[in-house]
């Protein structure tokens, strides 16, 4: 699955660099979405496209290193953040907690695009491996549940007996059983399975 979409997110409480900022960014051709309050980029339902987040270090009543924390899981997507005046420790906490890039304002077009460039090439890569585990996802959901009982046990190694003996049936039972599993999540080896079941969290207890 593929997108022609980017999507760039600024969230900066003063207006007159939303509007320089986010005509800049439609003119280098990214979606654009303007923010003034963390509060409704929380609550904003995103598209899912590539997407990555300008974003201001000083928002008022929070920051946004407290904003960074919340952004995780499905929500996360790389950050530049730009600030008025920064320090080596606060950058260095944006940065081990993710961030692509840490600008001083006054921004530098050519180097915000330059920071744009290398984030969004980062979103692009998530995005890429989300679908790919969704599409993961949703093969494991088409298994039926005695398929489901089986696929740990191939994860694990058991040989078809092996798996047979522990499940109580017959080992042609479980060598169809495996043949299916196979051929639903689209696995060209075992090798494969194995990895297909640690991206989508189905390990063996």
């Amino acid at each position: 699955m593929t997108t022609n979409k980017r999507m760039v997110y600024l969230l900066d409480d003063d207006h007159r660099i939303r509007e320089s900022v986010g005509a800049l960014l439609s003119a280098a051709g990214y979606e654009v979405g303007l923010f003034a309050e963390p509060t409704r980029f929380m609550e904003y339902k995103r598209p899912d496209i590539p997407s990555c987040l300008v974003l201001d270090l000083n928002l008022g009543e929070t920051t946004g290193l407290d904003l960074q924390k919340k952004l995780t899981g499905e929500s996360a997507l790389p950050i530049v953040f730009v600030t008025g005046f920064g320090d080596i420790a606060t950058t260095v906490k944006a940065m081990r907690a993710g961030a692509s890039e840490f600008l001083l304002k006054p921004i530098e077009e050519e180097e915000l695009l330059r920071a744009i460039n290398v984030a969004m090439r980062q979103a692009e890569a998530q995005w890429a491996i989300r679908q790919a585990n969704r599409q993961l996802r949703a093969n494991y959901e088409h298994l039926t549940p005695r398929e489901r009982e089986v696929f740990p046990y191939i994860v694990s190694g058991f040989l078809n007996k092996q798996t047979a003996y522990e499940l109580g049936t017959s080992e042609i039972t479980i060598r169809i059983h495996r043949g299916r599993i196979m051929r639903k999540m689209k696995a060209d080896s075992l090798a494969d399975l194995v990895r297909m079941a640690s991206r989508i969290g189905v390990l063996p207890d």
